[in-house]
């Protein structure tokens, strides 16, 4: 008897699935099985990385709706992380549950970033992109100088996450919350782009007047991927606001909004898995560079310091080398290494 092979698709609903094959469905469920019992296998430190992991992935799936989806180039997208976190601050402080304070943060994130984006109806590219680097410098701004609120350059002392009376103040709680919020925001990204306005976000990216003459309400389109995008910001805000407990304007500077912008281009523009893959190694870089400092301060004890004096530059020479040389990320190598084990032995 003779069957079919390869993947064959009989209906769109079909083919626009998140997980078309039980093999991925299989591989996906195992893999959150056993990832989620990682803290009964690592360390605080170890946990720590992975919960900071999480808060990038939500961060960056978010940026890349905005910038990789929608076509809006920002360099604000760490100032609206700050307002999320402040916003989510100051709400629990006043008393209100951390289930509601995260998202209200996100909501206030997002109304801001709406403002923000009111400019992107009459500016593109990298005039949009100074107007959104004016959003960051406004903001940070206020967060230094508006002591009444947010404490200027003392900063402030955030709550310990609370659900359901059950307070979440170490490394394992805030690693399966953040893991859970992580993956309800990948989840929903992907479903997003899979709808009429993720559609009509590509669309204007692609060409807006093509968009434009379909019927796509330019304004109204990118202001939408605005307020999703500093929503989702915000909600990554409050997570790390509530995990490190202490917030200050450093935290929330120009450079964040840098190695987000890093994440989605090392990852993949467009891509809410390149997003995942980028948040992953942009965080990871640092605690490798720390790692090779240590293995090498044996034999050679001033390459060490050298490294970690750098790193910056490091940061920066990784970046260049993606653009030369891996302009589509991580995630179009990840698709070509897919690709190739489909078709062995006959892939050429």
């Amino acid at each position: 008897m003779q069957g079919t092979c390869g993947l064959f698709h009989t209906s769109y609903a079909s083919e626009s699935q998140l997980l078309p094959t039980s093999f991925q469905r299989w591989r996906f469920g195992l893999f959150f099985a056993a990832y989620a019992f990682c803290p009964l296998f690592l360390d605080a430190y170890d946990l720590s990385v992975l919960i900071m992991i999480h808060v990038a992935v939500i961060g960056a799936v978010a940026l890349n709706l905005l910038t990789g989806c929608c076509g809006q180039i920002s360099l604000g997208h760490g100032a609206f992380v700050g307002v999320g976190a402040y916003a989510s601050a100051i709400l629990s402080g006043l008393g209100l549950p951390f289930l509601l304070a995260l998202p209200a943060g996100g909501l206030v994130a997002a109304c801001v970033g709406m403002f923000f984006g009111i400019p992107s109806l009459r500016l593109k590219g990298i005039y949009l992109a100074i107007a959104t680097l004016a959003a960051q410098i406004i903001i940070e701004y206020l967060f230094l100088h508006w002591d009444g609120l947010t404490g200027g350059s003392n900063g402030m002392i955030v709550a310990s996450p609370d659900l359901f009376g059950l307070a979440i103040d170490d490394e394992p709680g805030h690693f399966w919350l953040s893991f859970a919020v992580a993956a309800l925001v990948v989840l929903a990204v992907s479903n997003i782009m899979r709808t009429r306005p993720g559609r009509a976000f590509v669309a204007v990216r692609d060409y807006y007047l093509s968009a434009e003459i379909v019927g796509v309400n330019l304004f109204a389109t990118k202001l939408a991927a605005f307020g999703v995008s500093s929503f989702l910001a915000g909600v990554a805000g409050g997570l790390w606001a509530h995990y490190v407990m202490y917030v200050t304007p450093e935290m929330f500077g120009v450079g964040l909004s840098i190695s987000y912008l890093a994440m989605i281009i090392i990852g993949g523009m467009g891509s809410v898995q390149g997003s995942v893959f980028g948040a992953i190694f942009i965080t990871l870089l640092p605690e490798f560079l720390t790692f090779a400092s240590g293995a090498a301060s044996d034999v050679l004890p001033g390459l060490s310091d050298s490294l970690m004096a750098m790193k910056e530059g490091i940061f920066g020479l990784v970046l260049v080398l993606f653009l030369i040389f891996e302009p589509e990320g991580l995630s179009y190598r990840w698709r070509l290494f897919k690709a190739y084990w489909k078709l062995y032995p006959f892939a050429h």
